[in-house]
């Protein structure tokens, strides 16, 4: 065993080693590099202590040298990368929601590159309020009357309770005490906000008289919360946003409306369930709307809030408002989203989200049989290739249990296994993430750009040529 360790060799060594065989160590700080490869050397050491490795020239340098090229070269990477998203759900929480439309990429480039107007008044020299730069624009695409923005819908709902409820009651219906992804929970938002909660009515059926029962000398407000990534369906009630309006109304009380991921275009014409848009829930008289920025609306992560100037301004007065501020990289991405809200046919066009949820089943069966002709001539026979009928989801808890037609790619590789090939794949560079059905790992074309395919074939070969062990 002591002759295995001394066969490892000096960090020194590794360090020159690599500045010749792989370039981008000589332009990563040194210091990490260094640190790459002490870890590197003390695998090694593991593995002598263990007894998988008992030859000393696999220790040498000439011997482990490719494998410690393939340790740094892996640490060097970046931890967020970019990856190929071919599973069809487009509002994918764990790959980064919504892609941005090239506008919004655009304008965050240039709001990196140098200083910005984020809080000066051009008009006059003088401090300005960053909120101004959207503010107009959010309230013509909506109709509200003011609007403010934070760094998630999470933040929107707990400011909206802490500055108007706080000290007192907000009524809800028990069926809309949701909890999303991250174990967010409404109840607990409602908790921190120092408002309590009041649940009304049952887990399935929800009567006008169960708010108007509840209404007391401390309720502060009523809410409503978008079920979100549920739906209750069978026998159901709810009560409607007009009879709530009404209600709070006779009583002096605001309605405040949770809608989760708000829409800015109605989906329906392209196979998905009416929902209601940010400007109908706006155009009925709602005191308040928060939606988040980052789902259907296809812009970056935001919470945004919309209604009327004087709730508004309550919530920019309180101090918490501060803390959940956004930065300018997000208002700049926000403000060139919400700019091709003005004409929803560019909207449709030029957002990613938008245009892969209203892509057409017959458009989707051509970009398949593409991507499948592009294998089959990359892969010759080493993978079977099959187009089959499926669906495509939302995701991001907006349209919850609803489908999209569309057509897979779907792979079965003669050489090793799908669940394999799915192991490969996210080891390739970009990974390609797809899904298993049937038996073979699948790619859906509605969450790849036409710019992505050639890529996904380049990927595919990459990860077959690993399967196989060659370069």
């Amino acid at each position: 065993m002591k002759q295995l360790f001394r066969s490892l060799p000096a960090v020194n060594a590794c360090l020159n080693a690599l500045d010749t065989r792989l370039p981008v160590s000589r332009e990563a700080p040194r210091s990490l590099v260094r640190h790459l490869v002490n870890g590197f050397l003390d695998a090694q050491r593991c593995r002598i202590q263990e007894g998988a490795v008992t030859d000393p020239a696999q220790l040498a340098l000439p011997g482990c040298l490719p494998a410690l090229q393939d340790f740094v070269d892996e640490g060097l990477r970046p931890r967020l990368r970019s990856v190929l998203n071919a599973t069809g759900v487009v509002i994918h929480t764990n790959m980064g929601r919504s892609v941005l439309a090239e506008a919004a990429r655009e304008a965050v480039a240039r709001a990196a590159a140098g200083y910005t107007n984020l809080e000066i008044d051009l008009s006059t020299g003088e401090r300005g309020s960053r909120h101004s730069l959207v503010e107009e624009l959010l309230c013509m695409v909506t109709g509200a009357e003011a609007g403010l923005v934070v760094n998630n819908n999470a933040a929107a709902v707990l400011l909206m309770l802490d500055s108007l409820c706080k000290g007192g009651e907000v009524i809800v219906s028990r069926s809309q005490l949701v909890e999303i992804g991250g174990s967010f929970r409404i109840p607990d938002v409602m908790e921190r906000s120092g408002a309590t909660l009041r649940e009304v009515g049952t887990t399935n059926r929800c009567h006008l008289h169960d708010y108007r029962r509840a209404i007391g000398e401390t309720t502060k407000a009523l809410l409503r919360v978008h079920s979100s990534n549920y739906r209750i369906i069978g026998f159901f009630k709810e009560v409607s946003l007009p009879e709530l309006l009404q209600l709070g109304r006779e009583h002096g009380l605001p309605v405040i409306e949770d809608l989760g991921s708000g829409n800015l275009i109605d989906f329906s014409p392209f196979g998905l369930p009416g929902e209601p848009t940010v400007q109908s829930v706006v155009a009925a008289g709602v005191d308040l709307v928060s939606f988040s920025g980052d789902k259907a609306l296809g812009g970056p992560q935001a919470g945004i809030i919309a209604g009327r100037r004087v709730y508004v301004e309550q919530l920019r007065a309180n101090p918490l408002h501060r803390a959940l501020r956004i930065d300018k990289l997000t208002l700049a991405a926000l403000e060139a989203t919400l700019r091709l809200y003005l004409d929803p046919q560019t909207a449709l066009a030029q957002i990613p989200t938008a245009a892969m949820l209203s892509q057409p089943p017959i458009m989707l069966m051509r970009r398949a049989r593409s991507l499948a002709t592009r294998l089959r001539r990359a892969l010759a026979q080493t993978v079977q290739i099959s187009i089959a009928k499926n669906v495509s989801r939302v995701g991001g808890g907006a349209f919850p249990e609803y489908d999209l037609p569309t057509s897979l790619v779907c792979l079965r590789p003669a050489t090793c296994s799908v669940e394999d090939l799915k192991r490969l794949l996210l080891r390739t560079s970009p990974p390609l993430i797809g899904r298993l059905e049937d038996g073979a790992f699948c790619l859906d074309p509605r969450t790849l750009s036409d710019k992505e395919l050639p890529l996904v074939v380049r990927v595919v070969q990459q990860a077959l040529r690993q399967e196989k062990g060659t370069p």
